[in-house]
């Protein structure tokens, strides 16, 4: 397939979607007051397999669990990056992450980018944001900060926060708000709520929270649920963060993830005051909540995971997250699905439901609108996915892409730098051209049964995957799948062909 053939796939699937998008409801009726409010949350390095309804044995998950008992359960729903700020910038984005050069943790988006806050506003939504950014300062000088993207008001940190967090309110100096993290930023999502309520008009809030990335703290009557884990756990030491000196230790396992088993609970909760709310002031029926996780379990926590690899990989234990859709007015019978999804599917379908035109650049995500009726059995086109990287300088790459100064945050965490500083900056870098290292990274292109990697150990290599017979990736049947390996290598090329091309700039022009 040649590259402007799967271009006009991607833009074509993503432009024209599905007219149909439930029972009753076309796009002309997405434009009337009957749209959906829209809520997206986010837990930060929550991996596919810690909740109750997907079959953890310890953790204690009952809202998410209702959620995915009432409405849709996403059963393939993976991040579009294998870390935390790729993934949210495919949400903002609809696109993938190495697009605009936000290829690790602490790569900022850019200012040309077209975020789903603007065209949630464009519709008429009012627009927030709460908890965990990621993708740029929240200081007010920042370009890339949530109001330059779009949201009316945010109350948001730079990157991952703790109990009793210290967050920017629209800009400004950090605050420290006490309480347990998850409670804080969903009440003060709920305050914004009341107020927007009032006016009358519809609403999208994005709380992106602070669990349970490390490290670890939980109030004690969350700890007290896991007083009883496995003796086993406790025969593995694990490094993260100290609460106290901001450095790394080496801890039991066992007391580890008893205190993020704890976050995930008050998380939980969290949501569940969230949704509670929401159905006392009668918004709940048209309230769209969307959650999911960023990335896999990250190394320390890995003890009960299904999959092959972890944070940071792209096979399944890296990208494959817990996704759930709640809208009762829309979607009245639990649903659950194997349909491919992804999180830059997120903004072709809000897009959809809110009437509002896409974007007139390359996106990879597509409307899942379609599966709120069950209208949709396949997925349209494969999802790529990439580790890419920044070019060094020497191959001519280096450049800063926005002024050093407006990169530097101010919110602090727990975790120390590299350089000592209790707070962390960005980076974004030009890319002037495409060479052939560019193509470079482990990467992997996905259709509706088999996974193609290559490079995923980070050498050459080349690995094909059932994934509907060996979801753990077990079994490389390469060899006996040639033409369905070359097929996925061929779309795999031009996908990134695609991607670099807009890395360049060329989507900004």
């Amino acid at each position: 397939m040649s590259l402007h053939v799967f271009t006009r796939i991607l833009t074509f699937a993503g432009a024209v979607g599905w007219l149909v998008l439930g029972p009753g409801l076309s796009r002309a009726a997405a434009s009337t007051a009957d749209r959906p409010n829209i809520v997206l949350l986010m837990g930060d390095d929550h991996g596919w397999d810690e909740t109750a309804y997907n079959g953890h044995p310890y953790l204690k998950t009952p809202v998410l669990d209702q959620m995915a008992a009432t409405g849709l359960r996403l059963d393939r729903f993976y991040s579009a990056g294998s870390s935390c700020s790729p993934t949210r910038g495919s949400v903002i984005t609809g696109r993938h992450p190495s697009r605009y050069g936000t290829f690790t943790p602490g790569c900022s988006l850019r200012p040309e980018e077209i975020s789903v806050a603007q065209l949630m506003r464009q519709a008429g939504y009012a627009t927030a944001h709460f908890g965990k950014w990621h993708v740029g300062p929240v200081k007010a000088s920042s370009p890339t900060n949530p109001g330059a993207m779009g949201f009316d008001e945010w109350l948001s940190h730079d990157n991952f926060f703790e109990l009793n967090p210290s967050l920017s309110r629209n800009g400004g100096p950090p605050e420290v708000f006490k309480g347990e993290s998850s409670e804080v930023v969903v009440t003060e999502a709920l305050k914004f709520i009341a107020r927007t309520k009032q006016q009358g008009r519809p609403f999208f809030v994005v709380v992106w929270f602070g669990s349970p990335h490390e490290p670890y703290s939980g109030l004690p009557q969350d700890l007290a649920l896991y007083d009883h884990l496995p003796a086993t756990f406790a025969n593995k030491q694990v490094t993260l963060t100290s609460n106290e000196t901001g450095r790394n230790v080496k801890r039991l396992q066992r007391e580890v993830l008893r205190e993020r088993f704890a976050e995930i609970t008050a998380m939980d909760r969290a949501i569940g005051q969230l949704r509670d709310e929401l159905g006392r002031t009668g918004l709940r029926s048209n309230t769209l909540l969307w959650y999911c996780g960023d990335n896999g379990t990250p190394t320390e926590a890995v003890a009960t995971v299904p999959f092959r690899g972890e944070k940071a990989d792209i096979y399944e234990g890296g990208i494959r997250v817990p996704g759930l859709i709640e809208w009762p007015a829309r979607i009245s019978r639990p649903r659950a699905t194997d349909v491919n999804a992804v999180t830059s599917d997120i903004l072709p379908t809000l897009c959809e439901l809110a009437g509002q035109p896409l974007p007139k650049r390359p996106l990879d995500g597509i409307s899942l609108a379609p599966l709120f009726a069950g209208a949709m059995t396949e997925r349209p086109q494969p999802i790529g996915f990439w580790n890419g990287r920044p070019r060094p300088p020497a191959a001519g790459g280096g450049k800063p892409y926005l002024d050093l100064e407006l990169q530097k945050g101010t919110t602090p965490l727990a975790k120390l730098g590299p350089d000592g500083k209790p707070t962390r900056d960005f980076q974004n870098f030009h890319h002037p051209d495409i060479q052939e290292r560019d193509f470079a990274g482990p990467r992997a292109m996905l259709d509706n049964r088999y996974k193609l990697v290559v490079d995923g150990e980070g050498k050459p290599s080349r690995e094909l995957f059932d994934l509907r017979a060996d979801p753990a990736e077990k079994n490389n049947i390469i060899a006996a799948q040639p033409a369905v390996a070359a097929k996925l290598e061929q779309q795999l090329r031009a996908w990134q062909q695609s991607v670099l091309t807009s890395l360049t700039a060329a989507d900004y022009r």
